[in-house]
Parts: C-alpha cells; sequence; structure tokens
C-alpha cells in the first residue's frame, strides 16, 4: 500500500528537514512555498548557528538527523563584546557557533537543504500557498503577533578577515545586542532590538558609528536586511490534525533570538513522529520547554540586570572562566531559572503579550 503524501507549509530550514527526513524514510513529501525560491525573506545575512546549548556539536546533530553540511559554515571560537565603552573577549574550546549565510544564493543554508530535499526526491511546489487544514506539517516562520524583537542591518562585501564582534549597548539596541561579523570577504552589520522598535533606523546608524570607533572595517555593495522573531512561552506544537514547527510553534531562543537549531530539530522531530507513530507534541515539549522556560528567565535577568551599559552581566560572564560551558548552563533548566521564573512571568507578560499556556 502506497504511504500517503505528506503536505509541508514553508520551504525554511524547519519545513525542508522535515522533508529531508521523510523522503529518507521511503514517504513522499511535497512542500509548499509561497515565494517563488527559498530563502526570499532574507538577502544574504549572516547568521549564527548557536553551538553552546547542547552537548553535541551541532554539526554532528545535523547529521545524525541526515543532513549534510552542504552549505558555508565557518566556525568561530571567539567573540570580542563592546559596549562602548569597554571591551570583553570571549572564547570557547570548541566553536562557539557557526555563521552560516540566508537566503536565495548559493552556498546558504536555504540553498543548502533545497537541494537535499530535490535529491531526496520531494516536490517543492514554488508559488503554490497551502492553506492551513491542507497541510500535514506547518513550517511558516515567525508568529507576527507574538514579536518579540526586530532587526535591521546591512550587508557587504570587505576586505577584512574572518571575525566576530558583539554590541551591548541600549541606544544602538535597546534591550538587545548589535553585531558587526566577518567571514569569507562577506561582511553583516546588524542591530537587533527588543523594545522601541519605531526606533529601529537610528539605533542601526548609532551601532555602525560605535563600531567604527574600534573597528576599521570597509563595506562595498551595502545591502539592506531585516527581520523579526517570534515566541511563545508554551509553544503550539499541534493544531488540529497539523504539526506545527519551528517559530510557526513559537520556538525560539527569547534572550538572543538563536532558533535556527530548534527550527531544524522541530523539523526533523515532527517528520520522525510521522514515520515511528509516537507523539510529536510530547516528545516536543519534553525536548523543547526547558529551553523556552530558561530562555525567558534569561531575558528577565538581561533586563533586570543590564545596567551600565551590561558590563554588570559582561563582567560575570568574563570572570567564569570557561565561557562555552557558561552559556551551556545558562540556556538549560536550572535552580535559578525555576526560583526566578514567577518573577520574570509578572515582570515582562504585559509586554511580550503573554498568557499562561498561551495558545493562538
Amino acid at each position: 500500500m502506497a504511504k500517503k503524501t505528506i503536505k509541508i507549509l514553508g520551504a525554511g530550514p524547519a519545513g525542508l528537514t522535515a522533508a529531508i527526513v521523510l523522503q529518507k524514510a521511503g514517504y513522499q513529501s511535497q512542500v509548499h512555498e509561497k515565494n517563488g525560491e527559498v530563502g526570499r525573506v532574507f538577502y544574504g545575512d549572516l547568521q549564527g548557528l548557536e553551538n553552546w546549548s547542547e552537548e553535541r556539536d551541532v554539526l554532528d546533530e545535523f547529521q545524525a538527523l541526515g543532513l549534510a553540511i552542504n552549505f558555508d559554515c565557518t566556525p568561530f571560537s571567539a567573540l570580542t563584546v563592546l559596549n562602548g565603552e569597554r571591551e570583553w573577549a570571549f572564547t570557547s574550546v570548541r566553536p562557539g557557533f557557526y555563521l552560516i549565510r540566508r537566503g536565495a544564493m548559493p552556498g546558504s543554508l536555504d540553498q543548502g537543504l533545497k537541494e537535499q530535499a530535490l535529491a531526496a526526491g520531494a516536490d517543492i511546489l514554488f508559488n503554490q500557498p497551502l492553506s492551513p487544514p491542507e497541510a500535514d506539517i506547518i513550517a511558516t516562520g515567525p508568529l507576527v503577533r507574538h514579536r518579540f524583537a526586530i532587526d535591521k542591518g546591512l550587508v557587504f562585501k570587505t576586505s577584512l578577515p574572518d571575525a566576530a564582534y558583539g554590541l551591548v549597548n541600549d541606544r544602538a539596541a535597546c534591550k538587545g545586542y548589535a553585531y558587526l561579523l566577518f567571514a569569507k570577504g562577506y561582511g553583516c552589520l546588524c542591530t537587533v532590538l527588543f523594545d522601541n522598535f519605531s526606533e529601529v533606523n537610528r539605533s542601526l546608524a548609532e551601532t555602525e558609528r560605535i563600531f567604527r570607533k574600534f573597528v576599521d572595517f570597509d563595506m562595498e555593495e551595502p545591502k539592506t536586511v531585516g527581520g523579526l522573531g517570534g515566541f511563545l512561552l508554551d509553544p503550539v506544537f499541534e493544531k488540529e490534525k497539523q504539526l506545527l514547527v519551528g517559530e510557526a510553534a513559537g520556538l525560539q531562543d527569547m534572550l538572543w533570538g538563536f532558533g535556527i537549531r530548534s527550527a531544524v530539530t522541530s523539523g526533523a522531530l515532527a517528520a520522525q513522529s510521522i514515520i515511528t507513530g509516537k507523539s510529536y507534541p510530547l516528545s516536543a515539549r519534553r525536548l523543547f520547554l526547558g529551553k523556552q522556560k530558561a530562555g525567558f528567565v534569561n531575558r528577565y535577568l538581561w533586563e533586570t540586570f543590564g545596567r551600565n551599559n551590561y558590563s554588570h552581566i559582561m563582567d560575570r560572564i568574563d570572570r567564569c572562566g570557561d565561557h562555552g560551558k557558561f552559556f551551556h548552563d545558562f540556556y538549560n533548566l536550572n535552580l535559578l531559572h525555576h526560583l526566578a521564573y514567577p518573577f520574570a512571568f509578572h515582570s515582562l507578560k504585559k509586554r511580550y503579550n503573554l498568557v499562561a499556556g498561551d495558545v493562538r
């Protein structure tokens, strides 16, 4: 008896990963994408693929899911953080993160996953949206109603060697951070705001001004990029009969917005649930809820103790010695998170439009 064709709504990392996993298990997947190509909401943005939240290296994790690393992926074990007055140098024994490109161009994560899905036999139907009730897996990206952060920046060509800089300064990135990244002759300057979204243009100008005080960099052929992040404290993994993955489910890192790893993992988990018959919502809640809660409390701690342009927090991280271990511990639910959670919920619920057991 022929297996049912699995319909996936959205050709982002979560949706394409689900398609790849399904195809390799003998299922036929059909990916519906409203745009004419993958990665159309990006224009070559450099993004971080975090490598601290799990013991296993994220690239090893992807390969264990059946994915090939056929996209540009630059490892970084060092990050310089500025606040406009001081600077800190953070390092890790293994890569702390990998820089990847997003968009429709060759070498991007989006193109790499598309190539793998097509090679596995998946059907990708561009310019052919699908109504959510018709889909088996929904992978449509950020929830605009649950937006908690926005970013805006520039991507450009540069002659500088690979390097990564962060900036924590509320004039440059209100309650968030900014970054300046260089990888393989390509640069990205961005501000990420968690409040005062209307100030994003002024914030980007201030970000560039501060970075140029500390870093001498050239910028050729700049192009504007931007996006948003959506978050649910209690993610929705199933709605009626549809499985929701990635940011469509509300999965995101509320501290700094590193959501690619959870998007890919959730897409694979949804596919595996179809293959094995195991409950996807149960498996997803077990895997992700602790990190969602930890990220929410981390956001509260970041905003509460971020005085003096976050110098207190940066000094605390700097003193810990093993920076990679510090981030790993802070991204996984611990006693501090449990104790601080009631205060975090009371403090942030109104601004981030959260309610207990929030569902759409």
